[in-house]
């Protein structure tokens, strides 16, 4: 595990906009590991839950990703 401050702020341009929202995705996408790797730890039907909440995680994840790549015009 490890420890970090989640006080990002807001970006004050759009090229802040965009470097806030690259770091925010890389940052969940490391939470999501984290997770799925707690859930080897788990009971079971705890471990299904947690890999269920991973998935839904995930999802939220590529939509960020969506965003990003729309934002660049890619």
């Amino acid at each position: 595990m490890h420890d970090h401050d989640h006080s990002h702020g807001t970006a004050s341009s759009p090229e802040e906009t965009l470097a806030l929202l690259e770091y925010m995705l890389g940052h969940n996408r490391h939470h999501a590991e984290e997770l799925h790797e707690l859930a080897h730890n788990l009971p079971e039907s705890e471990a299904a839950l947690l890999h269920d909440a991973v998935e839904d995680f995930n999802q939220g994840n590529e939509k960020l990703a969506k965003v990003l790549s729309a934002l660049k015009g890619e």
